[in-house]
């Protein structure tokens, strides 16, 4: 195969399927071979990156994704891409391993948030607290000039609520949490919009869509990127 692209999933493997679906329903085809060429390593058993990041005595994800990238990287994809925010906490050992592009999907989303929403200067961060601890999104705001907001403890006990007792265990979305968990980080923390850092956030946004308050789905901009790239090197 040739004029491919990798994607490293299964993390978890119903937000995988989520980014798989809109990417395919975003492709220009009308036909079988106007699709995008590609492979999926659904990965999904990658140990949980949230129990990681916050107690090392857990067992660690970066062998197993180490692996998935060195052996892909035998294949010469054009690039990678990552759908899960809190695995982006390995990004640099991950892009260390391959002389092949990783997409950083927290940078493309603070990317897309300047662009989108120019006014904007309190950006709302969502996710595991794995994301939350590491840094990943706060950092990237920060260097983009603008100000972090982060979810108070209780905001952050519904998000993991949401994310692992119904989305992950379930694979359900409690429209009424995700919602709130939004409307919360814009009332209470005085956010200008609200980062979806986590793809199964962005799944609970594919299924039950926010459609009052500012967001910024990290996944549904991961898929734009991915479409750029792919359909420019196709032309190439």
């Amino acid at each position: 195969m040739q004029k491919f692209f990798t994607i490293i999933g299964g993390m978890g493997t119903m937000a995988t399927e989520s980014y798989l679906h809109q990417l395919n329903l975003r492709t220009p085809a009308h036909a079988d071979q106007e699709y995008l060429n590609y492979i999926l390593v659904n990965h999904a058993t990658v140990p949980d990156r949230t129990d990681y990041i916050l107690d090392h005595s857990q067992p660690n994800p970066l062998p197993s994704l180490l692996e998935d990238i060195q052996q892909q990287s035998q294949l010469n994809p054009a690039f990678f891409t990552l759908p899960c925010n809190t695995a982006h906490y390995f990004y640099d050992d991950l892009q260390a391993a391959t002389d092949i592009p990783i997409l950083h999907m927290p940078r493309e989303t603070v990317k897309e948030i300047k662009r989108r929403y120019p006014d904007a200067k309190r950006i709302g961060i969502t996710g595991t607290r794995g994301t939350i601890a590491d840094k990943v999104y706060e950092d990237e705001v920060q260097a983009a000039g603008l100000t972090p907001v982060l979810p108070t403890d209780a905001i952050e006990d519904e998000t993991m609520t949401l994310i692992y007792h119904y989305i992950k265990e379930n694979n359900e979305v409690n429209a009424d949490l995700f919602h709130r968990i939004i409307r919360e980080m814009m009332t209470e923390q005085h956010a200008d919009v609200v980062i979806l850092g986590c793809t199964e956030l962005s799944l609970a946004q594919e299924r039950e869509p926010e459609t009052t308050f500012p967001t910024a789905d990290s996944q549904s901009i991961l898929v734009d990127r991915t479409l750029e790239l792919a359909l420019k090197m196709r032309e190439a």
